[in-house]
């Protein structure tokens, strides 16, 4: 069975990143073998918590020596679909759309960036970080002739939700939403949030408390 198929708890599937970033950098220090209590130790997490994250992705450890780090990467690697490179659309290529298509590591995740749109005169028609970036009127167009899934939305929040219904309208399976609102999409389409403030929130608020303590 693919593993990519099997479901899993959302916050199993979030801490999963964080297993590939130690064991690929483990594979570097040529350790061959891992325990899950040292992943545990080392990312500060519960043992019993990490032997259930990687139990999902059908790996199996061995008794006294632990897991393997390489066969624990490409497990972990194949339950997440990152083995199979998705490309994408970015919508909206302002200062975080750009950061976005700067970041090359993405490819590593399974997501190929291969075309930005946009309405500024200024940057159609040029590459950013070797993206071409196109008007944003022939975004649906491409969607359908080029069966795209995945699209990333980096637009003001008051241009958001119509560009999402384009997307849908278009084919877009799943939508990766930087934009700070809640769209509003039908169920079959897989909508993930990024919430930068929410992020800045918490580290704000525990620096407060640092601060005063």
């Amino acid at each position: 069975m693919d593993k990519s198929l099997i479901s899993a708890p959302i916050p199993t599937i979030r801490r999963l990143p964080k297993y590939i970033h130690m064991l690929k950098r483990l594979k570097i220090e040529n350790v061959l073998y891992v325990s899950a209590t040292t992943i545990a130790h080392e990312l500060k997490i519960e043992p019993i918590l990490v032997r259930k994250d990687l139990s999902i992705t059908g790996i199996i450890g061995k008794p006294k020596v632990g897991f393997e780090v390489e066969e624990l990467i490409a497990s972990i690697t194949q339950f997440l679909n990152w083995n199979n490179t998705e490309d994408a659309f970015i919508i909206g290529v302002g200062a975080l759309g750009e950061a976005i298509l700067g970041y090359s590591g993405f490819k590593d995740y399974g997501l190929n960036i291969i075309a930005g749109f946009d309405i500024d005169k200024k940057k159609i028609g040029k590459k950013i970080f070797g993206v071409e970036i196109l008007p944003l009127d022939s975004l649906e167009d491409l969607i359908k002739r080029m069966h795209i899934n995945i699209g990333v939305l980096t637009v003001p929040a008051s241009e958001s939700q119509e560009i999402c219904d384009s997307m849908v309208s278009s084919g877009i399976k799943a939508i990766w939403n930087f934009s700070p609102i809640a769209l509003q999409v039908p169920d079959e389409v897989i909508l993930e949030n990024v919430h930068l403030s929410q992020s800045l929130a918490v580290l704000t608020h525990k620096l407060a408390k640092k601060l005063k303590g």
